[in-house]
């Protein structure tokens, strides 16, 4: 090993070059936290040069060409460099990644194609470079060949001998579904006489998890509930065998990007020392959803993927609930088409609420910075970065019990000890996240308690760099082994 620890970091995405998702967050924002520990590691990200990256304006410099073994024949493998935020960035093309527009096309066998390419491609790219990592990086199943590869080979690779892998799991469920026959192509087979159900022998995510050397959530909480049933995407009793090598790191959140005191879309900025001067973006938000304009009346957002994963269709009922209770609300995103239609009714119904079905950044940014109290009645969330931001903007969080949200708010039941952020519920029903608005508007109502939910939360450190001295304690402990 050498005295500066070598990291391979794939990802499927990563901000700012390409974003869909929590993943895009992390992989954009991790790498570049760890180049600012003082014993910061050698972190070279790799993509895939999808199309809409080689379209954008870079500075991308050729750095190697080589061929990738396919069933059909060898596949033309190009690879450029570019460098943002201080981070060494390595992007992968070839036939395989440049003939889909999408990201994630949604179709198994192309899908399946390019992730295998590119983590493969990965792989012999920085053979070609001579440059040895210490530590494989992974992320979800996009890249989990790369780890699983690792294991076939390093046997009989002087290259890799010592390398070692780590898998983060970000969304257990999603395991490659489909994909198995375009490992099969690339040389990769299914495993055979290992503890995984036969069904998974041939999915990336449950090979990367078969054979990294150690495997990370999230959250802690994620990390728990994966070895459970209601979680464990039947992949529970296999994971328990697993589970002294399974740990969760929370993600962290760009405060740079996410700060009240400068953010330039909401129209007054101010900090927890000047929390009085949110109350005029409450009423500029009030205005512009054409709402009473009564700042006194607590102001219910939700900012969410419109999906049964987010809880999203318990909030309509719970709403109906307590719709004579004395409360505005607003609801932003977009997603499945009957959620959407029942946002629209439920406006229709009560003129207290407003649906905003569409994606809108600016938006999502004043609501944070104007509403009283953001719903999140997440089913499961591995981690989620929507109460951290609104717990940052002073947005009292209120959520189920579950993953990342468990292990971030601190639920108003131990209120009495000063530590409390918000509220939580456990139970997944519309009764329940009714029970937990009533409970919470009770709170407002004395607005010295409510303020200090507000000011508890925004003084939380949800800074990358907390993440990143974790992952780098996590590195270390996987090389001393």
């Amino acid at each position: 090993m050498t005295d500066q620890i070598r990291v391979l970091f794939l990802s499927a995405e990563a901000d700012p070059l390409v974003k869909i998702g929590g993943l895009g967050d992390v992989a954009g924002s991790l790498p570049a936290a760890l180049g600012t520990l003082p014993e910061s590691p050698d972190v070279r990200l790799v993509l895939p040069l999808y199309p809409r990256i080689k379209n954008a304006e870079l500075d991308l410099k050729p750095v190697a060409t080589f061929n990738i073994s396919h069933s059909r024949g060898p596949l033309l493998t190009e690879v450029f460099q570019t460098i943002i935020k201080g981070t060494t960035i390595y992007l992968v093309n070839g036939a395989p990644i440049s003939e889909s527009n999408e990201v994630y096309s949604g179709d198994a066998h192309l899908d399946g194609s390019k992730f295998t390419f590119f983590s493969l491609g990965a792989m012999e790219l920085v053979k070609i470079l001579n440059w040895q990592p210490d530590i494989i990086h992974a992320h979800d199943w996009h890249t989990s060949p790369a780890v699983y590869n690792l294991q076939l080979i390093r046997g009989g690779d002087d290259f890799f001998q010592k390398t070692k892998s780590l898998l983060t799991v970000h969304n257990l469920p999603y395991l490659g579904h489909g994909t198995g026959p375009a490992l099969g192509a690339f040389g990769l087979p299914r495993a055979h006489m290992s503890p995984l159900p036969k069904w998974a022998e041939h999915l990336p995510l449950p090979l990367g998890l078969l054979t990294a050397d150690k495997i990370n959530t999230v959250s802690s909480g994620y990390a728990k509930e994966i070895l459970t049933p209601e979680f464990g995407a039947n992949l529970e009793s296999f994971l328990s065998t697993r589970k002294d090598d399974l740990s969760g790191i929370l993600n962290g959140l760009d405060i740079q990007s996410w700060d009240p005191e400068t953010d330039i879309q909401i129209p007054t900025n101010y900090s927890v020392e000047s929390l009085s001067r949110r109350k005029d973006n409450k009423k500029q938000l009030l205005a512009e959803l054409n709402l009473e304009l009564d700042p006194d009346i607590p102001l219910l957002g939700m900012i969410n993927r419109l999906d049964h994963q987010k809880g999203v269709d318990l909030v309509p009922d719970a709403l109906r609930m307590i719709k004579d209770l004395g409360w505005q609300a607003v609801i932003l995103g977009t997603g499945d088409p009957k959620l959407e239609e029942e946002t629209r009714q439920l406006e229709r119904e009560l003129p207290q609420v407003r649906g905003i079905l569409r994606y809108d950044d600016g938006l999502a940014r004043r609501i944070y910075g104007g509403s009283d109290l953001i719903l999140i009645p997440s089913r499961y969330e591995p981690c989620g970065l929507t109460q951290m931001i609104a717990m940052r903007y002073g947005c009292v969080p209120l959520a189920r019990a579950t993953g990342g949200l468990k292990d971030t708010i601190v639920d108003y039941n131990f209120g009495e000890t000063g530590i409390s952020t918000g509220f939580l519920f456990e139970e997944t029903s519309s009764p329940a996240l009714a029970d937990t608005i009533r409970r919470a508007l009770q709170i407002y109502q004395d607005q010295r308690r409510w303020q200090g939910l507000q000011r508890r939360g925004m003084r939380k450190d949800f800074s990358w760099r907390q993440s990143a001295e974790k992952y780098l304690s996590l590195y270390k402990e996987l090389l001393s082994e």
